[in-house]
């Protein structure tokens, strides 16, 4: 069924008072269907960001991200295919029901929104949870991402990359609502609203409180330090985009 107003929710990184904050805007509690697209429990607070997200029932529809796949493969494997220290001992956190719920979860969702038509949503690009495309990347690129993508698609929802922005590429709308719990060069909560359109949100909401409860209440034995440098957003978009750049295939 087509919803009129949707908000996008990406990238939460177990970060439960930037999650709490954007569920308080009146626009997300007024939505239709709140989206989340990945990696959303890879940080201090897995258990409490899953549970509060659980609590919204069917209102919520969810896609997997990386990190939480990473998160299942560790659990299972003993092996971390990226390097985040967070990632695995977020992952030993959760409980047997929760791993299998996001072991289950799609990687993409298509729901039909507003006036935007057919709007798929996922967490990297449509073919792959971990590929990386930017505001700049090559239309080429684009090309690349959409190969086999239905045509009658005209928005693709993506997130991974922690960095908001709206681009058309090949006559279909591309939307990166930033990230909730680890964003990239300001602090609050990024999130989008699609209805009538697209909006790119950005919530405020008490850094210092938010650092200091996450330290308080996680069990992370680096959580201090950790809510520091993410949820303060001292990694800047250019060094974000330095970083990213090399893997979106550009020369």
């Amino acid at each position: 069924m087509p919803y009129a107003r949707v908000a996008v929710l990406s990238d939460i990184h177990g970060v439960l008072p930037a999650l709490e904050a954007v569920l308080a805007e009146p626009d997300v509690r007024g939505a239709d269907r709140i989206v989340v697209t990945g990696d959303i429990a890879a940080g201090p607070q897995p258990v409490e960001v899953l549970d509060r997200l659980a609590e919204l029932g069917d209102r919520v529809i969810w896609v997997r991200g990386n990190a939480d796949r990473e998160m299942v493969e560790f659990l299972r494997t003993g092996h971390l295919p990226t390097p985040d220290p967070i990632a695995g001992w977020a992952a030993q956190q959760l409980r047997p029901e929760q791993v299998a719920f996001l072991d289950g979860l799609p990687t993409s969702v298509t729901v039909e929104v507003g006036d935007l038509g057919s709007v798929l949503f996922c967490h990297a690009t449509p073919r792959n949870d971990e590929e990386v495309v930017l505001v700049d990347s090559r239309l080429d690129r684009w090309a690349e991402v959409y190969a086999d993508l239905d045509p009658g698609i005209g928005t693709v929802v993506c997130g991974h990359t922690h960095m908001p922005f709206v681009r058309l590429a090949h006559g279909r709308l591309v939307v990166n609502p930033g990230s909730v719990g680890m964003p990239y060069g300001r602090p609050g909560v990024h999130w989008a609203l699609l209805g009538a359109g697209v909006t790119l949100r950005r919530t405020t909401f008490d850094v210092d409180a938010a650092c200091a409860r996450i330290a308080a209440e996680s069990t992370y034995p680096e959580a201090a330090d950790w809510a520091d440098y993410f949820v303060r957003a001292r990694a800047t978009d250019a060094e974000a985009l330095e970083v990213f750049g090399p893997r979106d295939g550009r020369t």
